[in-house]
């Protein structure tokens, strides 16, 4: 969580670091501060609140130098102050950091007796505190010598727990130092200039030639060049990734928010994940690592995920399980990396993450990697942790995704899923070359069908007029579509604050029902499916509580009309693609009831775009 930008070169620091912090905010925004070094000395802002708090503030007292760290804090140990903003300084020492210190509390009890002050309640102030004690003079280059990355490793050995760490000088002045251990951070690399950033989205319009620190690794950066070290100080040489992505992409494009843009890109997004891996009635992986032979072997598929990309896991089961037949089993990431599984080398585990680098998903890949297993990531940037950990990755190419709440990522994932259950089913035999064609052929059309849906968005403006005041809604769905009640749910919490719950439409009657009465609105899916008869008994069961009932059905279903007053009809497509229909509206619903109740909807409260802390 948080996010991390760093300059050095020829220009004013200070501008850049404001418009990198920006690009970066969809990773927290309660407080911000930036750090420069001029002449020697350091110049440091901080406020609590967003980017723009902070840009005034430098309006009406300026800071300039040509070297800069700044930061945008989620936050996890303290409150959002400007006490726990960072940069914090210790002494002459300035630093940003992302992740937690586990060990801080006897860090900062020791340095305590030391005689040492503290001005926060943050784990980051130990480290700034550590690499000020272990700092002398600079003899010498890289981190076995002296000066800052020298006293940077030697703290690095005294803290234990996860980091992306920036640190600069007054008393070394001529570089930045950083460091990674379980949280990004990447190097963009200009000519006579260095961007520092922890996604590199945040800086694709200074540079396109980045480095992907690795855990356990330093970098120095001055304005001569990089030079990084691995954990046993000795200097590596790392690949240059010339990175494809448009920064057109990140602006809103004439939309009002970002994730209005987001969600009108799906018909685009989606194309962009299946194109290239479909051809001629075949699905082609050229990426893929897992031969024949491996797949053939699989006995057993984990589907693990946090949030958003749970409920895109608890598609995937339903498409792996009936299109494959190999068992399935989904976990939420912060579970199943605590409760020891079963898994053996006939396992394969699918890792989902819009980001690559959520904690307990990475964690969960790499216990199963430890017994053997399989491993395949989905994931939607390129060169993630995620996606370097797993054997095999399918990049979904939705493009930057600003809006905290996923929208495009979320379809974009069903839709890898799905042509990933075609591949495996194909390779098991349990589809022939015709039900492989077909089956893609309805991945291909179901593209229309998308551009079709975006029509309800002046229907669904309308319907939250009426229900954006309600205090709670309910969601129902069944079979595979259940997972999409969840994600409805979910996006109506993020964006709105209004308190939903998804639930299987069979489940109602245990315990949901309860909540049911004229004042509770209840969006029920009902596609024309081999389910289609169960959720109007649903719709029945609702209406004798005197429930509200909004219902998403098929186009031409002439039965839902005469039994709901709000009916929103999509168009019809495979059992397995109607998630994606579905889920589309859902999203629209959440987006116009927050709109209406004045919230922020590309930056809810309390949260953060990628969670890479416990």
């Amino acid at each position: 969580m948080s996010g991390i930008v760093g300059y050095i070169g020829w220009q004013n620091a200070v501008p850049i670091l404001i418009d990198t912090l920006k690009r970066l905010e969809y990773r927290g925004y309660d407080s911000t501060g930036i750090a420069v070094i001029k002449d020697s000395s350091l110049g440091i802002r901080k406020r609590v609140g967003d980017i723009d708090v902070l840009k005034e503030s430098l309006y009406k007292e300026p800071l300039n130098g040509m070297i800069g760290i700044g930061h945008t804090r989620w936050a996890t140990h303290g409150k959002p102050t400007e006490e726990n903003a960072h940069p914090h300084i210790a002494g002459k020492i300035a630093i940003v950091h992302n992740g937690i210190i586990e060990n801080y509390l006897s860090l900062k009890e020791s340095l305590l007796k030391e005689g040492r002050k503290f001005l926060s309640d943050t784990d980051t102030e130990v480290i700034a505190h550590l690499i000020d004690k272990n700092f002398t003079p600079s003899a010498g280059s890289g981190p076995a010598g002296s000066g800052l990355e020298s006293a940077v490793q030697k703290t690095l050995k005294e803290i234990s727990g996860t980091y992306a760490l920036v640190a600069i000088s007054p008393a070394d002045p001529e570089k930045i130092v950083i460091a990674r251990n379980e949280n990004p951070i990447v190097i963009g690399l200009g000519r006579g200039e260095f961007f520092i950033a922890s996604d590199a989205s945040a800086i694709l319009s200074y540079v396109k030639d980045i480095i992907f620190l690795d855990d356990g690794e330093i970098a120095v950066i001055k304005k001569e060049g990089v030079q990084v070290y691995d954990r046993n100080n000795k200097q590596v040489e790392k690949n240059i990734r010339r990175l494809g992505l448009n920064p057109i992409l990140m602006e809103k494009g004439g939309y009002k928010h970002f994730i209005l843009k987001e969600i009108f890109e799906q018909p685009r997004a989606i194309w962009d994940t299946v194109r290239g891996r479909v051809s001629g009635g075949e699905i082609i992986f050229e990426d893929f690592k897992l031969s024949s032979s491996d797949i053939k072997k699989i006995k057993r598929i984990f589907i693990t995920g946090c949030g958003t990309s749970w409920h895109a896991g608890l598609i995937g089961k339903f498409m792996i399980e009936g299109l494959s037949r190999i068992p399935v089993e989904v976990d939420i990431s912060s579970e199943l990396r605590y409760r020891n599984p079963i898994i053996d080398s006939d396992t394969l585990i699918i890792a989902i993450s819009e980001s690559g680098e959520t904690v307990d998903t990475i964690a969960s890949l790499r216990d199963g990697k430890k017994k053997g297993a399989k491993t395949v990531s989905i994931c939607n940037t390129i060169e993630s942790s995620l996606s370097r950990e797993s054997v095999s990755t399918i990049n979904i190419h939705a493009g930057p995704e600003i809006s905290v709440a996923s929208t495009k990522t979320f379809t974009s994932s069903l839709s890898a899923l799905y042509i990933l259950s075609v591949y495996l089913a194909k390779l098991k035999g349990v589809i022939d070359d015709n039900e492989t064609a077909g089956l893609i052929n309805d991945i291909v059309t179901v593209m229309g069908k998308i551009e079709d849906v975006m029509g309800l968005e002046e229907e669904i403006e309308g319907l939250s007029k009426m229900f954006y005041e309600k205090k709670g809604f309910l969601y129902l769905g069944r079979g595979i579509n259940y997972p999409v009640a969840l994600e409805g749910a979910m996006k109506m919490k993020e964006l709105s604050y209004i308190y939903a719950e998804g639930y299987p439409g069979g489940e109602m009657k245990h315990g949901p029902i309860a909540l049911i009465d004229e004042h509770t609105p209840v969006v029920i899916l009902a596609p024309q499916n081999i389910l289609y008869e169960k959720s109007l008994i649903d719709i029945e069961e609702v209406k004798a509580r005197n429930g509200v009932v909004i219902v998403f059905a098929t186009e031409g279903d002439t039965e839902v009309v005469k039994m709901a007053r709000h009916v929103l009809y999509v168009p019809h497509a495979s059992e397995y693609l109607t998630p994606i229909i579905m889920s589309i509206p859902l999203q629209f619903l959440a987006y116009y009831v927050a709109l209406r109740r004045g919230l922020n909807v590309d930056r809810p409260r309390n949260l953060a775009k990628s969670v890479t802390v416990e």
